[in-house]
């Protein structure tokens, strides 16, 4: 794996980054880390494929629409 470093990081983002990985019980690098990986997303490749699965998964299932539950719902 690749090592990354970020300098002249601000001292209030770091503040609220380590507040933040608290909160998440994380250290500081794992809330980085996972700050990033959430901020690089997917490829386009990567989506299509993954939007594969799930078609597949939920093609199997029935669904039925519900607008008449909630309609009735709104009219208690």
């Amino acid at each position: 794996m690749a090592d990354i470093l970020v300098r002249d990081v601000d001292a209030k983002m770091l503040t609220r980054l380590k507040s933040r990985a608290k909160r998440n019980g994380r250290s500081l690098q794992s809330e980085a880390k996972s700050i990033l990986e959430s901020a690089a997303g997917f490829t386009a490749a990567e989506a299509m494929a993954a939007a594969k699965r799930w078609r597949q998964g939920l093609g199997r299932r029935r669904f039925s629409d519900s607008a008449a539950l909630v309609r009735e719902d709104r009219r208690r």
